[in-house]
């Protein structure tokens, strides 16, 4: 129904305005409705629920709020003609295309850089659940820290619930990074969670088993499915992330060259970063724990902005395509007003990304960051990130990050 929209934007915003030109709407006079909406996306036999808030601005038609839990984020340059709705996601290269019947919204969440990547959306004003309401009385308990391995994976992961009545939020955290901001609802023995950031579409469905241990689903976008199972674990740890990624033998410094968003060649080695702390940001525009962590580091230079430290973020993009890669890091770097050096380095692909830094033992997780004194040399690698949806985990990195860039910083330069 909606396969005649093109990816790129400005050709598709072309043809809304030439539609409405062609079929005035009464739904264009009277606007599309604001306030909450309750939205689902079909995916692998599965309904993805997710809340978003709609407000009109000044600038453009529209812009939103995605609620997870407790993170808000918004998405602006949404644009409305006549009943044809676009809902550009941010920086990412997604999109919800979408037709407006009164209160009702039918599209499709669109991956532009994915051949064929659409899945179907729709969305009801006024609705402000998750998924169905359940009886707080029915709800099994769920809360508190649980031991979980996903099928396949042979490294612990955790993850944290907190439980009021059938409502639940927390996160699964793994050693490559975490899956944010999660909400839902227990109905009777199944714990119901889902996330949707505007790139991943997460839903979680586990089921209290008589042992007290749960079994699990978890459905990603179009295609990713696994399993996992989990039992309660007060003391569940994740494997340490300074000793996931590491120098290989007979390296103690990192090297490289890549070009910068003007395409001007931008090396480590570069009088700029001689005589500084530099950390080495390994990320994706299209990866919302990097975005996590870059808002982190943005504020952070800010902060810090004179000292002697830089921070060059590594761009590993869904495409191998300069003109492509930097346009999207660009409408980051503006987004969320980042201060720090941008590199196009590669493609998203961890195998191919770590032949571009082959003192790497390999690139597991983006993001990644290694940290190098003001001597040029390699003092920590840290694997992942911990983000702000993952509670007290996010404050314990950011205190380790602390003592650690306190210590390089006061450390005299080698040169």
């Amino acid at each position: 129904m909606y396969r005649f929209f093109p990816g790129n934007i400005s050709t598709v915003l072309s043809f809304f305005f030439a539609l409405s030109a062609c079929q005035p709407s009464a739904q264009n006079e009277q606007g599309l409705a604001t306030g909450t909406w309750r939205s689902t996306i079909d995916m692998q036999g599965q309904q993805l629920p997710f809340t978003f808030e709609l407000f009109a601005t000044d600038s453009s038609d529209y812009a939103m709020y995605l609620i997870n839990g407790e993170e808000r984020l918004l998405v602006d340059d949404i644009r409305l003609s006549g009943d044809s709705l676009l809902m550009p996601m941010n920086f990412f290269d997604t999109q919800i295309e979408a037709r407006v019947s009164g209160s009702h919204l039918e599209g499709e969440f669109v991956k532009n850089y994915a051949e064929g990547y659409r899945l179907p959306f729709h969305a009801t004003h006024g609705e402000d659940y998750r998924f169905e309401p359940a009886s707080a009385d029915e709800a099994q308990d769920f809360d508190g820290k649980w031991e979980v391995y996903f099928e396949g994976d042979s490294l612990l992961s955790v993850g944290i619930f907190e439980q009021q009545g059938s409502r639940v939020k927390g996160s699964f955290l793994t050693a490559t990074g975490d899956y944010r901001f999660l909400a839902g609802d227990v109905k009777g023995d199944t714990l119901m969670l889902s996330a949707f950031d505007g790139e991943h579409a997460f839903l979680f469905e586990a089921r209290m088993q008589t042992d007290g241990t749960m079994q699990g689903d978890f459905w990603s976008g179009r295609s990713y499915h696994t399993t996992f199972e989990g039992k309660r674990n007060p003391a569940a740890e994740l494997p340490d992330a300074n000793t996931l990624t590491y120098l290989k033998d007979g390296y103690d410094k990192l090297a490289f060259t890549f070009p910068n968003l003007n395409g001007e060649p931008v090396s480590l080695s570069d009088d700029k970063y001689q005589g500084k702390v530099v950390i080495v940001q390994l990320f994706g525009t299209w990866c919302p724990n990097c975005m996590d962590e870059t808002k982190f580091y943005a504020d952070w230079y800010r902060r810090h902005q004179g000292e002697e430290v830089e921070i060059i973020g590594l761009a590993y993009e869904q495409k191998d395509d300069f003109d492509y890669a930097s346009r999207r890091v660009r409408k980051m770097v503006e987004k969320l007003e980042v201060g720090y050096d941008f590199l196009i380095a590669g493609v998203s692909d961890k195998k191919e990304a770590a032949k571009t830094l082959p003192m790497l033992n390999r690139v597991m997780s983006y993001p990644t960051s290694i940290f190098i004194d003001k001597k040029g040399q390699v003092r920590n690698i840290h694997t992942g990130f911990s983000g702000p949806g993952t509670g007290v985990y996010y404050e314990q990195f950011v205190e380790d990050f602390n003592i650690l860039m306190n210590k390089l910083l006061s450390e005299e330069s080698g040169t």
